[in-house]
């Protein structure tokens, strides 16, 4: 199976179809013509966060230095336990339309709202997406996996308000976007995930939505399946599944289940993006925080970010950087020598970040 390279989030270039550890002139694409001024450096707002974020945020901000990437950072200083965003970094990132941030530590109880919840409904980030996908190298129990979670960001249980009904203008553009995505990277099946057997109403009304824009599309086979028969189904044969589209909450669940399977949520880049505006972070949100020993011995793992971030630098039209980004993560992945305490190594945040830099063509 061809092993696709990490998809992004709106593009107008031709996806990657294969990924070899020694590039070639003749690999590199021919069909990207930027338009002039293209090249002028383009800014970022940066959340750190809490956790492991500041050292994962880092990585990020040394890679894209080592490499002279056209970007620079807006750096804002945003923790979990806040009230809210502050004006000034919700105002930073309308100005630049992307960011960058490591996760945010979200209370447990309590009545205090998720920053991370808040983010995407004031910026009305609506589509989450997570690429979870074998690694070359990587031992897993499943091979040729390589699914993508798009969810609905915006409404439903996992939005703050525990009982927010479903409605028929946010089922539809997430549906459209899930089968727009498929059709504009190659990807040959849409799955709908619900639980319309019990959830009549709202998650009938979702799966109305897909099939309604499924039919805009006859080239991308549509199929359905209940939430419960998903997670069985992603433990004993994920390979099956392609593009899946969620409602909110059950989303939340299959893009951990989707990356614990392909690798670990420690690899697994994603984003939220909506028609203005781009936010992108580690793809699965289990453990994108960590716990304090590993903060304590910088052992943090930062591929998930660094993929993220070469998402974004395909999102901010600039394919050759995010190109060599992957292909330097990979190579470390494949070569075995560094790796965090989740892939099996011992290696440090900065190991890891020095192996990627050297691996830089």
């Amino acid at each position: 199976m061809a092993r696709r390279s990490f998809s992004l989030l709106k593009t107008l270039t031709k996806p990657t179809t294969s990924f070899s550890l020694t590039p070639t002139p003749t690999s590199r694409s021919v069909t990207y013509m930027p338009r002039p001024g293209d090249g002028a450096p383009r800014a970022v707002t940066l959340i750190p966060g809490d956790g492991i974020g500041p050292l994962v945020t880092d990585a990020v901000e040394q890679v894209m230095n080592a490499m002279h990437a056209p970007v620079y950072f807006e750096k804002y200083e945003v923790h979990g336990d806040m009230n809210r965003f502050p004006a000034e970094v919700i105002e930073s990132i309308k100005k630049n339309k992307v960011c960058l941030k490591g996760g945010l530590k979200t209370p447990v109880g309590g009545g205090v709202s998720s920053l991370n919840v808040s983010l995407r409904k004031e910026l009305d980030l609506y589509a989450s997406l997570v690429n979870c996908f074998n690694l070359p190298g990587l031992p897993t129990r499943h091979e040729n996996v390589d699914i993508v979670v798009i969810r609905e960001n915006t409404e439903g249980e996992y939005s703050g308000l525990e009982h927010e009904v479903i409605t028929k203008f946010c089922s539809e553009r997430i549906a459209k976007y899930a089968f727009e995505y498929a059709y504009l990277n190659n990807r040959k099946q849409v799955t709908a995930v619900h639980k319309a057997n019990i959830m009549k109403l709202a998650d009938g009304l979702f799966l109305e939505s897909c099939r309604e824009v499924a039919t805009k599309y006859p080239s991308i086979k549509y199929s359905e399946i209940i939430v419960d028969n998903c997670c069985m189904q992603l433990v004993s044969k994920p390979e099956q599944f392609d593009v899946m589209v969620t409602p909110n909450l059950y989303g939340n669940l299959v893009a951990n289940t989707a990356a614990g399977i392909a690798g670990g949520t420690g690899v697994m880049p994603g984003g939220n993006v909506g028609a203005d505006y781009a936010v992108f972070e580690q793809g699965a949100s289990a453990g994108n925080v960590g716990k304090e020993k590993m903060v304590e011995q910088k052992k943090a793992n930062p591929v998930a970010l660094l993929l993220s971030s070469a998402m974004m630098l395909r999102h901010l039209q600039f394919p050759s950087f995010a190109d060599r980004l992957e292909t330097a993560v990979k190579r470390v992945i494949s070569e075995g020598k560094c790796r965090t305490k989740d892939l099996g190594g011992d290696s440090t945040t900065q190991e890891v970040v020095d192996a990627v830099i050297a691996n830089l063509d």
